[in-house]
């Protein structure tokens, strides 16, 4: 059942991430791309598509986490994990209880950091896209870093437990 839970939690998270980040950075580059050709061209410069670049680099940097959670691909220091081979799956674990701390953290702090811009109404300079757009990045990367980590704390989980019935 749980493996159930995971799996369509999974196919839903891997959705939203794949899309938004695929729109995110198609935006960010057509934009980059009429703003280089205006200013080489026309000696024009567009304002507005260097504050959206910021703010789509960061987005993407946020919303990136969880994939990069869910592929294996954060950046690890393994240097005890090759002196002691045998701590590995307890380092394992240990890490990942730590992305679960951070996760919730994030998560609480970015909640109230959103609801702080929501009540103060602030908005991006040139854009004027509210701020709250922005810090809510804040808690659904929480959330979904919390998501995938538990995913993979289950995934490790079951393949112990394979290989033990194996051996």
């Amino acid at each position: 059942m749980f493996t159930r839970i995971l799996d369509v939690l999974d196919k839903i998270l891997t959705f939203f991430e794949e899309w938004t980040l695929y729109v995110a950075v198609m935006l960010g580059l057509l934009s980059l791309f009429v703003n280089v050709v205006l200013r080489y061209v026309f000696h024009y410069s567009l304002a507005w598509s260097e504050e959206m670049i910021r703010e789509i680099i960061i987005y993407t940097t946020f919303v990136g986490l969880a994939p990069a959670i869910k592929n294996g691909s954060m950046i690890t220091i393994d240097a005890l994990v090759q002196l002691v081979p045998r701590l590995r799956r307890t380092l394992a674990y240990i890490s990942h209880l730590s992305v679960l701390i951070f996760s919730v953290l994030i998560f609480k702090l970015g909640w109230d950091m959103a609801a702080l811009q929501a009540r103060t109404f602030q908005k991006t300079i040139i854009l004027e896209i509210p701020l709250v757009i922005l810090y809510a990045v804040l808690p659904l990367m929480g959330a979904t870093m919390f998501i995938r980590t538990i995913q993979v704390m289950w995934k490790d989980y079951n393949e112990a437990k394979a290989k033990k019935q194996a051996a």
